[in-house]
């Protein structure tokens, strides 16, 4: 078998699909700066309220860091901006996906890689993301901004996700939602466990 499969897309020599590409750092640098630019906030407010390091945010408005999903989770809660507003491009009006493609940020701390799908319109409070995960460390997020709730499918795999104190086990087809604004986890169980998320801002 050749790198590419009938769909589209490269896959590894295992036959996997090879990871996505990840954001422009330009983009994300010029986003990051907009939306500091918008609040009024000084680097160093900034960095402060994200819980991060001065040298790490300046770096990532020069378009030389490296953004984690974390830091980048943590800088759109500071700012109270949608997650997607800081790694999402503007888009013509129809869209296609194939595997493989779309903005991809990594954890620092699990093999968990978060690709946003589609970020909400204007008056729209929803985004959709696509997640690939490997069992190993567990994923554990922080709440996010005041009023979000996360919904989530199994696609393929099986995955341990939802509240912190009360995650359920799912398998594929399985749905769950649950607050947002409350800490929450996510841990593959098996191989190849992929889930699509999407996420609720009130």
């Amino acid at each position: 078998m050749d790198r590419y499969s009938e769909h589209g897309g490269e896959r590894t020599p295992e036959g996997r699909p090879a990871r996505a590409a990840r954001p422009p750092l330009a983009r994300i640098a010029a986003s990051i700066r907009t939306e500091r630019d918008h609040v009024g906030l000084s680097l160093s407010e900034l960095a402060k309220r994200a819980g991060i390091a001065k040298s790490t945010l300046s770096q990532l408005e020069s378009g030389t860091g490296n953004p984690s999903v974390e830091t980048l989770w943590a800088l759109s809660v500071a700012l109270d901006v949608p997650f997607s507003r800081l790694v999402d491009p503007p888009r013509p009006r129809v869209t296609v996906l194939r595997l493989g493609e779309g903005a991809a940020v990594p954890s620092e701390h699990a093999d968990y890689t978060a690709t946003l799908l589609a970020s909400c319109p204007p008056h729209a409070r929803r985004d959709l993301y696509v997640l690939q995960v490997e069992p190993g460390a567990l994923k554990a997020s922080d709440s996010h901004a005041p009023g979000t709730t996360e919904h989530a499918v199994v696609a393929s795999g099986r995955a341990l996700i939802g509240p912190s104190d009360e995650p359920l086990e799912l398998g594929p087809g399985d749905y769950i939602s649950y607050p947002g604004d409350a800490p929450h986890i996510c841990q593959a169980l098996e191989p190849g466990t992929v889930i699509v998320l999407a996420m609720e801002h009130t």
